[in-house]
């Protein structure tokens, strides 16, 4: 098995905000997606997830706070925790979520 280059992956995306999964381990995806600048409405889940910024900015609502994730920055989202992604996010994102969340 070949290690699997985030950025290659990323660069292969041809639609953003469509995240690919590129791992799985047991219940456990990490995904990777392109942002584009354009918001995205408020979600929560049963379950924490960790949003790894690779490159750009992600800029988030998390339960009507705003938080910045720069590159290289890891950012956990609490489960149950209402949040949603606001204009002017653009880059690589890597989620790394349970698959039932």
């Amino acid at each position: 098995m070949h290690p699997t280059v985030l950025t290659d992956v990323s660069a292969r995306l041809t639609d953003v905000w469509q995240s690919a999964v590129m791992s799985q381990v047991g219940d456990v995806r990490v995904k990777v997606l392109r942002m584009d600048g354009r918001p995205v409405p408020e979600e929560r889940h049963e379950t924490a997830e960790a949003l790894l910024v690779l490159d750009g900015l992600l800029r988030l609502a998390v339960e009507g706070r705003p938080v910045d994730v720069g590159p290289g920055a890891l950012y956990t989202v609490p489960a149950g925790a209402p949040h949603a992604v606001l204009p002017g996010s653009h880059g690589t994102l890597v989620i790394v979520e349970r698959e039932d969340g």
